[in-house]
């Protein structure tokens, strides 16, 4: 996977692209209520259908609606995007997009001038951070936040941010999965995301997901890459962090400056990935169980080397993370370990990280 700031300085240089979302080409004509058939223009375009013409102005009222609330983060290593939270001027954006910096310069949709923000609090675990401007204007535009539960696979979705520097861009794409639990980096991982087939590109990060009623759903957080070839992204595979879980740790850093409750399931144990003979990843070794955790009361003790959890092959500590993602604190799952060269089952209840 890969995250999607721009790496480097990058300046603004194109004008808004809300054209790219309301686009429609290779519209045929359809029956009219009359029988007849939509026919050329003269100049040799085609009459858009009604119901063609119903969404194209649904998704330009929702651009009009959104577009305000989203704005560029800029810091000393590139930059990416952020969606207004409150009229007090906070914003909510990626861990990655912030990074290591405290301080920020923001450019506003509604005026592209540039202001001062600081850091409130940042949660790597879920890439969540807030951002709050040091002055905020009379005339922001705080974004409304939609439920994600009621997030349906196949509803149509706009994905809105400053992809490569491209200030205020706009693109369209459906909700292609959801609940998706994916690696973040070594060890870590994210779950309930939601998968959409809308572009994710560097610069995105921290922008909007949001439905056609206007309504915040989700923040992009991740661009696939493909396998093969370069490396390069791959079309069509973005995920975006749900609306629920943004709202949630949003206002607890706002009111304690920290995630004090981050509802992420955990064996409450130090691991490390081991080899096999074939040096491959051949399990997670439990270093050390936390004394009274959730690896210590199911029986786990330092060498066991986990290779299942909740049926869900665990061959390195990614692996671990990533079926933990697809659980809740509290979940009694079973645990497949092998000490001394047997394998053996446990029922694990999961901690909290």
């Amino acid at each position: 996977m890969t995250r999607s700031p721009t790496r480097g300085p990058r300046r603004a240089t194109a004008a808004a692209l809300c054209a790219a979302a309301v686009l429609f080409t290779g519209c045929t004509g359809s029956d009219s209520p009359d029988g007849s058939r939509d026919t050329p223009s003269p100049g040799g375009s085609l009459a858009v259908p009604d119901s063609a013409g119903a969404l194209q102005e649904s998704f330009q009222e929702v651009v009009d609606r959104v577009l305000p609330s989203v704005v560029q983060i800029t810091t000393g290593e590139g930059l990416g995007s952020g969606v207004v939270y409150d009229e007090e001027g906070h914003i909510v954006t990626n861990a990655h997009v912030v990074g290591d910096a405290e301080r920020f310069r923001v450019t506003l949709a509604t005026d592209r001038e540039d202001r001062e923000a600081e850091l409130v609090a940042d949660h790597p675990d879920e890439d969540l951070a807030v951002v709050r401007l040091t002055d905020p204007p009379d005339n922001l535009r705080p974004a409304t936040f939609g439920d994600s539960d009621e997030v349906e696979v196949g509803q149509i979705v706009l994905a809105m941010g400053n992809p490569l520097g491209l200030s205020s861009s706009v693109t369209e794409g459906i909700v292609s999965a959801t609940d998706r639990s994916l690696g973040e980096g070594p060890g870590t991982a994210i779950g309930g995301l939601i998968q959409t087939s809308a572009p994710i590109n560097p610069g995105n990060s921290g922008g909007a997901l949001v439905d056609l009623s206007g309504r915040v759903i989700g923040i992009p957080t991740l661009a696939a890459r493909s396998p093969g070839g370069d490396g390069g992204a791959a079309p069509g595979l973005g995920f975006a962090i749900p609306s629920d879980t943004v709202r949630d740790l949003a206002d607890q850093m706002i009111e304690h400056g920290e995630v004090v409750d981050s509802d992420e399931a955990a064996i409450e144990a130090t691991v490390r990935t081991v080899l096999g003979d074939d040096l491959r990843p051949a399990g997670v070794a439990v270093v050390e169980a936390e004394e009274g955790g959730a690896a210590d009361d199911a029986g786990l003790r330092g060498g066991d080397v986990i290779v299942r959890l909740g049926g869900e092959e665990t061959p390195h500590t990614s692996a671990l993370a990533r079926a933990l993602a697809a659980h809740e604190p509290g979940d009694e799952v079973e645990i497949a370990y092998r000490r001394g060269g047997e394998e053996q089952t446990a029922r694990i209840t999961l901690g909290e990280r």
